[in-house]
C-alpha cells in the first residue's frame, strides 16, 4: 500500500520534468566564441562568463571572468602598469597605480563592438582629415561614467562624432580599486579616424 500512495508523486515529478525539461533547455543556451564563453538565458548573459585574448605567441588566455548574476568580477589577468588620475579621497585626485584598474566588462574586443560604430563624417572624408580623438571621462565607484570631454580633438565632425559613440556606451564599465576600496578614476578612450588607402 505504501508503493502505491508514492506512485502518483512520483509520476507528477517524472512528467513535470518531461514538460518542464524542455522548455529550460530552450530559455539557456551556451554561446562560445574566440573572444568569450558564457550561457544566455532569454537573450541576457547569466552565470560566470569568460572573456579571453591571446599572447604574441597565439596563446588563449582568460583575461576577465565575470559573474553577471552576482554582478561581480571574479578574476582578472594583470596587464601593464598604467598611472591613473583617481580621487584617493574626498575631492583630493592624484596619479596612482590602481590595485586593479578600471577596464570594460568582456575586455577591449568587447568595447571594440561599440567603438566600430564610429561613422567618418562626410566633411573630414573630403578635407583629408583622419587622426585620433581621445574622450576623457571619469568612471565612479559604481563604474558609470560621466565628465565626458575631449583631450585630442582633429575637427571635421571627428571629435563630435567620437563623442557621441562614447557617450552612447553601455555602463559595463569595472570600478579602479586602490587599497581594496572601488575609487572614481579619469579614463581616455582613444578613437582613430583613418581614411582608406
Amino acid at each position: 500500500m505504501t508503493l502505491s500512495t508514492h506512485w502518483p508523486h512520483c509520476a507528477l515529478f517524472a512528467l513535470a520534468t518531461c514538460f518542464l525539461a524542455p522548455q529550460a533547455a530552450h530559455a539557456q543556451k551556451v554561446r562560445e566564441t574566440r573572444y568569450e564563453s558564457g550561457t544566455l538565458t532569454k537573450g541576457q548573459k547569466t552565470g560566470v562568463w569568460e572573456y579571453f585574448g591571446y599572447t604574441p605567441s597565439g596563446e588563449k588566455v582568460v583575461l576577465q571572468r565575470y559573474d553577471y548574476d552576482r554582478r561581480r568580477l571574479l578574476y582578472f589577468r594583470p596587464g601593464p602598469d598604467v598611472m591613473y588620475h583617481a580621487e584617493v579621497s574626498p575631492n583630493k585626485w592624484s596619479y596612482v597605480r590602481p590595485d586593479q584598474p578600471a577596464f570594460f566588462i568582456g575586455g577591449d574586443v568587447a568595447l571594440a563592438e561599440y567603438t566600430s560604430k564610429l561613422m567618418y563624417p562626410a566633411s573630414a572624408q573630403n578635407s583629408n582629415i583622419q587622426g585620433k580623438v581621445i574622450v576623457g571621462f571619469v568612471i565612479d565607484t559604481l563604474g558609470h561614467t560621466s565628465k565626458h570631454h575631449l583631450v585630442q580633438r582633429i575637427g571635421g565632425g571627428c571629435d563630435e562624432e567620437a563623442m557621441r559613440i562614447v557617450r552612447t556606451l553601455p555602463e559595463q564599465w569595472i570600478p579602479a580599486r586602490v587599497g581594496g576600496r572601488a575609487v572614481p578614476i579619469e579614463y581616455e578612450l582613444p578613437l582613430n579616424f583613418r581614411l582608406s588607402q
